[in-house]
């Protein structure tokens, strides 16, 4: 098995069942090229419920190429499981190193691929936008959005890094945002992750 789901106590039989007529299922992900994180939440008016959480891992040693196969069937699998109605995927910007920059688009792109191939509607957020949605402050440390979706989540533990930025992504789409794709950018540009 190349993706661990942790349950948080949350008994959903295994997230097995299709979300609410009244409900929306928003899966988030994190994509990275080791561990590709993903949240999956259901939206009934006001409230949130955690269904589901976890992280697709990929071998090192492995090719790229069989790494990005990893992530895609992980995916492919966990959409199939949870039947997300909705996703909301991280965008990933310029880092330091071109190379790990370019890594971990390609494992983004092997996310989307999965997600677009099952006919989701997919939101793009900024880690600014996650962090502000969730945090209140777009420069929150990793610590602070852990916490912050173990209480939004009314989780009795704290879900891994990658899982919460994931479950984080769900939250911002689900607290009415649509992506970069909703937001008006007429006249303007992105600068630091901000549109100016």
């Amino acid at each position: 098995m190349f993706w661990l789901a942790t349950s948080l106590g949350r008994p959903d039989e295994g997230g097995m069942k299709s979300p609410a007529a009244t409900s929306i299922r928003i899966l988030g992900i994190d994509p990275g090229l080791r561990s590709t994180g993903f949240g999956v939440i259901d939206k009934a008016g006001n409230t949130l419920g955690y269904v589901a959480s976890g992280c697709i891992k990929t071998d090192a040693a492995d090719s790229l190429p069989l790494r990005i196969k990893t992530i895609l069937d992980g995916l492919v699998e966990i959409v199939a499981t949870y039947r997300p109605q909705q996703a909301a995927v991280e965008i990933v910007f310029v880092n330091v190193n071109p190379q790990s920059t370019l890594l971990l688009g390609q494992a983004r792109g092997a996310a989307i691929s999965a997600l677009v191939t099952a006919n989701l509607p997919v939101a793009e957020y900024t880690a600014l936008q996650v962090k502000q949605a969730v945090v209140g402050h777009g420069k929150a440390a990793k610590e602070q959005v852990q916490a912050m979706v173990a209480r939004l989540l009314d989780l009795p533990g704290t879900p891994s890094p990658d899982a919460a930025d994931a479950l984080a992504c769900a939250i911002a789409h689900a607290h009415g945002g649509q992506g970069m794709g909703a937001l008006s950018t007429l006249g303007k540009r992105m600068r630091n992750g901000r549109l100016v």
